[in-house]
């Protein structure tokens, strides 16, 4: 990326929001000219098991399937608790849509549950107060890539009879003491989308799993095959002479007492898998990078009266997925850095409005002052600034001055 992008307004940003998440280049271009040059299946062969083997191994999970997309992976851990009218799924608000947006058309109750107003994740004293005995779920977001409290949230869970969701898609590379995300609940969902700290050729997507049962499910839902209980019913002799040339034959002549859902399409394909690996092999270097940003940063922002920075627990390392601090001097404030960074050329983009105030969910029933704390940070206190490792060291030096400018203005003007 060059000092100068245009963005989708065509106005010019010389620092801009991340196109790309990651670094792209000639390893991935190898990558992608051995999948075209060989005769293997470009659907999905070896490279995908090499790298949900990857993936398995850096994540520390049972189960690690790879499928098309964030959203998918997603759609598939939400299909996995076959919710009846009743059930409740309780999620944060502080995420990007596609988390909850499967529930829409669940027949379960969506109950939100507000935030730490620092790390911006799922609190867990608030989880106590909407939890109840029909929670079928709770679904959570590691926030910019800083691990929610998971023991504290996975105990509080399980005890109420519910699994863990959690949606991974800024935490790849980030660690706790215990593991890393996507092996600390019940399912984890990870996106390889082009925003991504790796990517898969814009799109991708894993589930991560330590249940047999729910991984065997997810594997028939992704290759188009449809997620059934067998049943003990004898098998029939109907397909034993063709049976050498079928594919899937070992179910064709056996008895089901159930059918889940339908199955879908959601292999990764070989020459994504091959770019994945590439990524795999770069991924620390990039974060690295994405930390030594958010320093610069927070020294910045620290020495400034009336701005915070976020926090991380001890032990605990963030994927830096984004950078995020606070304005404490109100609204008005805040909106001052805002237009000041934007004249500036910086692009700012605030991640993510309350989720329960989008139109969808008001039309569920779901109202300001539900989640207090998520609605007067993303409103008074949010700053989203760029630190994708695509920055380059003169496009970090313009950020850190401009960042101080503003800041230091509206400290002056609103303390």
């Amino acid at each position: 990326m060059t000092v100068s992008q245009t963005h989708a307004t065509d106005r010019h940003y010389r620092v801009a929001a991340p196109a790309r998440g990651s670094v792209v280049g000639r390893a991935e271009i190898a990558a992608l000219t051995s999948v075209l040059e060989g005769a293997s299946s470009l659907s999905a062969a070896s490279r995908r098991e090499a790298f949900e083997a990857e993936l398995t191994a850096l994540i520390g999970c049972r189960h690690a399937l790879t499928v098309t997309s964030g959203t998918v992976a997603l759609e598939i851990a939400i299909r996995l608790l076959d919710l009846e009218a009743g059930d409740e799924v309780v999620v944060t608000p502080q995420t990007f849509q596609a988390t909850a947006q499967p529930l829409l058309e669940s027949p379960a109750t969506v109950r939100f549950c507000d935030i730490d107003p620092v790390t911006l994740n799922l609190d867990p004293d608030a989880l106590a107060d909407v939890i109840t005995h029909r929670t079928r779920a709770v679904i959570l977001v590691h926030y910019g890539g800083r691990p929610a409290e998971m023991p504290a949230i996975t105990a509080l869970a399980h005890a109420h009879g519910a699994l863990v969701i959690e949606d991974c898609a800024h935490a790849l590379g980030a660690s706790t003491p215990a593991g890393a995300p996507g092996s600390l609940g019940d399912i984890g969902c990870f996106s390889f989308h082009s925003s991504k700290n790796i990517t898969t050729l814009g799109e991708g997507g894993l589930i991560t799993l330590a249940d047999d049962t729910l991984a065997h499910r997810v594997r028939r839902i992704r290759d188009n095959r449809i997620d059934i209980r067998l049943s003990d019913a004898a098998r029939s002799a109907a397909f034993t002479e063709l049976r050498p040339w079928l594919i899937y034959a070992d179910e064709l002549d056996t008895g089901v007492s159930e059918i889940r859902r339908s199955g879908t399409n959601a292999t990764l394909s070989e020459a994504a898998c091959a770019v994945g690996l590439a990524q795999l092999e770069r991924l620390g270097q990039m974060i690295a990078r994405r930390e030594a940003i958010v320093d610069r940063l927070d020294a910045v922002v620290s020495a400034v009266p009336g701005f915070t920075t976020q926090t991380t627990t001890p032990g605990d390392r963030s994927a830096h997925h984004l950078y995020t601090a606070f304005c404490e001097l109100g609204a008005d404030a805040r909106h001052q850095v805002l237009a000041d960074l934007d004249r500036a050329g910086i692009q700012v983009q605030l991640r993510y409005a309350p989720l329960h105030l989008t139109p969808e969910w008001q039309l569920r029933g779901h109202r300001r002052g539900e989640c207090p704390v998520a609605e007067r940070d993303w409103f008074e206190r949010h700053l989203n600034l760029p630190c994708q490792p695509t920055l380059s060291d003169d496009q970090v030096d313009i950020l850190a001055t401009e960042l101080d400018r503003a800041l230091r203005s509206a400290s002056s003007r609103h303390a």
